[in-house]
């Protein structure tokens, strides 16, 4: 089924899911993941209550009961699956998707999640089967449960004085606004309304449409940093204070300072397999060891608590934590960021001055490649450079990942589409631009 992805299920609503196909995940999902209650939340889309009716339905023919926390961010659904003790848990979301688009994340006891590896095949299989669904003469109850408040208060602990710092903050419609002004406070704020429509820009921090918004209001407002949330709120980007970007990865080297340095929290830090070669480079200061995993909350949460590391990130803006049952959380990652900004402002620092001290590197960013033979031309990259330098380390989960000693590589595939996806980072631009001019090549002639 298309909306059976590597991570969750997601897809456009009334085509890849409807009330139908939620009633059987519903009705099904005891089967891999079996509890006598399931905590389900939602976001605000305008499909999620009829998608949230049809789904507990389904858990409540099969004779399970549904505490309900209503309207939510994914990280709360996720946090308080561990804390409370649940079996499972599932949040209706479609995350930065556009509006037409709705899904499900589903979790295991202590917040693990479910990804196709770990489940969702099995659901999927069900699902499609033509298993019927008879409801149980003992049918389930749906109960209301409020988290917030315990919620906020366990958030509270994390967030530091930032009073001297002018912040500009776009919710981007999305579920952020739960919580964001008890959090943050005095800010600049937009977007801070949900709305399901997502009237203004797409809720994706990753989007450059999505970015002009916040980017402006920043240097409107003469701000010190900008926060842009992603629709459910478990993933974030910041802007500095000149309105330029700030690649999510080196967020991940500056929480170093708290975690490390200030909290002198031990164990390892984990990023995924595209992330900046900085991030390792800035820990040193620390003794720091950096673990590369693969992209995705399906496997970096696993990894870290496997691990037991006491935080990581990814490219794409989720920040997992220890303190926080080893899942994503963006509204900690920005009470972290705003007090570490706050006493480097105190120092004359501004954010962009801490950034370009953290990386080196030029950036290509994400580059992808439509392409169908997606292997053979990764294979092809991979042979090319290889036959010239022997790699310093060389990857090969998640597409491969090449390291010399002043630059790297990373070419992947994508999970759903016949795309791929490729990045690199080099001490020099004429370098970087060399690399990228090579890979277009190799690949192209294979497209």
């Amino acid at each position: 089924m298309k909306a059976f992805k590597a991570y969750d299920i997601r897809g456009e609503w009334g085509t890849d899911l409807n009330a139908d196909i939620a009633y059987r995940i519903g009705y099904f999902l005891p089967d891999v993941l079996d509890t006598d209650t399931y905590l389900v939340g939602r976001d605000m889309r305008l499909s999620s209550p009829t998608l949230f009716e049809a789904l507990t339905r389904g858990l409540t023919d099969r004779g399970k009961d549904v505490d309900s926390i209503g309207l939510s961010t994914t990280p709360l659904v996720y946090w308080a699956t561990a804390k409370y003790g649940y079996g499972a848990s599932i949040q209706i979301t479609a995350s930065h998707n556009p509006k037409n688009h709705n899904g499900l994340k589903i979790s295991a006891k202590n917040a693990l999640p479910v990804g196709y590896d770990t489940g969702l095949n099995r659901l999927e299989a069900l699902v499609e089967s033509d298993k019927a669904t008879t409801p149980c003469k003992m049918k389930g109850q749906i109960r209301e449960k409020n988290v917030y408040a315990d919620y906020l208060a366990f958030q509270k602990q994390f967030v530091g004085e930032h009073g001297n710092l002018n912040i500009a903050v776009d919710c981007s419609n999305g579920m952020s606004s739960l919580f964001v002004h008890d959090l943050i406070g005095k800010a600049h704020y937009i977007n801070d309304n949900l709305d399901g429509n997502f009237p203004n820009h797409e809720p994706n921090p990753l989007e450059a449409n999505a970015q002009e918004q916040i980017k402006a209001l920043v240097l409107k407002e003469k701000c010190d940093i900008g926060l842009l949330f992603d629709g459910d709120a478990d993933r974030i980007t910041f802007i500095d204070e000149k309105g330029r970007f700030i690649s999510p990865d080196l967020i991940i080297a500056f929480l170093g300072d708290y975690f490390i340095g200030e909290q002198k929290q031990k164990g390892i830090v984990l990023q995924d397999i595209r992330s900046s070669r900085a991030i390792q480079e800035y820990l040193n200061k620390y003794k720091a060891k950096v673990e590369t995993w693969r992209v995705g909350r399906a496997y970096a949460a696993l990894k870290l608590r496997e691990l037991d590391g006491c935080y990581g990130g990814e490219l794409a803006g989720h920040y997992y934590f220890r303190d926080f049952y080893y899942s994503d959380s963006a509204l900690l990652a920005a009470s972290i960021v705003l007090r570490l900004l706050s006493e480097r402002k105190k120092e004359g620092k501004t954010m962009s001055q801490i950034i370009d001290k953290i990386t080196p590197y030029y950036n290509s960013g994400e580059i992808n490649f439509k392409i169908e033979r997606k292997q053979e031309a990764m294979d092809a990259v991979r042979d090319h450079f290889t036959s010239i330098e022997k790699p310093e380390r060389f990857l090969d989960f998640d597409g491969y990942r090449l390291d010399y000693p002043d630059w790297w590589l990373n070419i992947r595939p994508s999970n759903t589409e016949p795309y791929l996806r490729f990045l690199c980072e080099a001490k020099s631009e004429i370098k970087l631009s060399e690399i990228i001019n090579t890979v277009k090549q190799i690949v192209n002639r294979l497209a």
